[in-house]
């Protein structure tokens, strides 16, 4: 008996693997939540707003350009890069950094993050421009942020100021206001004016309806940026969610229902309309539908090719981009 249960536990678990991948999607949510972390330790630290997984248009290639995040103070815009890079890192002679993992000898060639981020920031420069608003020259800046605590850099003098690794991540600490020091004064503060509060304001308009992707949080505070695509369920599931459209809804959470007795596990499906005018929406304005516990969203997450089928009851919550 004992043989059965285990075959039936190893078959169960290539099934898995198989049809969901289930490596590959770690991997996409920890990159993700790194983000969110790195996100929200900032705007503890800064006291400024941080405009997460951005998608600004590029004029001259006509694609938009993938932005981690954009720290936005009273003194600067700092646009900043996240890489969750694990192993020992150097830089080749063409600036392209090379990963050898720290417990595999696998190596990975990646992009000069902060060529990239040179690149972006013009980017978000001439989308700002375009709505209005300019800043004195130099007044936006770039990092790069290397959070993950298995980052080892091969021969640092190599890399710019603008690379932060984990080693001085970590030294981030929340200061009394006009106390700045070390490392952290060179990096973000750099001694700017303050703007004007109406450029400030109108920055923070412009950002928050700036294109960006989906974002959805899965239960054990998995985070996923990437595009929601549609439900899939059963004809009557469907039916009732059909109004949940990104042009209709800008938010959703979902809530376990009190329903009793074999086969009426069911779902709650909170969604806010979305209002162009106003941010969110009070708590009379949510909708509710119910749904079985078995439906899926298909969310295609941001860098994948992949196409995800997720259970309904696994999301906590989804907000879509307009």
């Amino acid at each position: 008996m004992w043989i059965q249960i285990l075959c039936g536990l190893v078959f169960y678990r290539l099934i898995k693997r198989f049809f969901y991948d289930d490596d590959t999607y770690e991997i996409e949510s920890s990159d993700t939540d790194a983000k969110f972390i790195v996100a929200n330790r900032l705007e503890k630290v800064y006291g400024g707003k941080v405009y997460l997984g951005l998608r600004i248009p590029d004029a001259d290639s006509g694609t938009r350009q993938n932005i981690d995040m954009v720290l936005v103070t009273k003194r600067e815009v700092v646009v900043i890069s996240v890489k969750n890079y694990s192993g020992f890192v150097g830089i080749d002679a063409d600036g392209t950094w090379v990963c050898t993992g720290d417990r595999t000898r696998k190596t990975e060639r990646y992009p000069d993050p902060v060529a990239e981020t040179k690149r972006q920031i013009s980017i978000l420069e001439a989308y700002l421009e375009q709505r209005g608003v300019t800043f004195p020259e130099g007044y936006l800046s770039g990092r790069v942020i290397l959070p993950n605590p298995n980052f080892r850099m091969i021969h640092s003098t190599n890399f710019s100021s603008e690379v932060i690794p984990f080693d001085q991540w970590i030294q981030l600490k929340p200061e009394p206001r006009n106390m700045f020091s070390g490392w952290i004064k060179d990096a973000f503060r750099g001694g700017k004016k303050e703007t004007q509060d109406g450029i400030n304001e109108k920055l923070h308009f412009i950002l928050s309806t700036a294109p960006m992707w989906d974002r959805m949080v899965l239960k054990d505070n998995k985070n996923l940026l990437g595009e929601f695509l549609q439900f899939k369920g059963k004809q009557e599931d469907m039916q009732a969610l059909k109004y949940i459209k990104r042009s209709k809804v800008s938010r959703l959470i979902i809530q376990k229902s009190a329903m009793f007795g074999l086969g009426n596990s069911k779902l709650q499906v909170l969604y806010s309309p979305r209002d162009y005018q106003l941010e969110g929406a009070s708590a009379s304005e949510w909708k509710e539908v119910t749904v079985k516990s078995h439906t899926e969203v298909l969310f295609q997450p941001q860098g994948s090719d992949k196409v995800r089928k997720i259970k309904l009851s696994s999301v906590v919550s989804v907000s879509l981009s307009a």
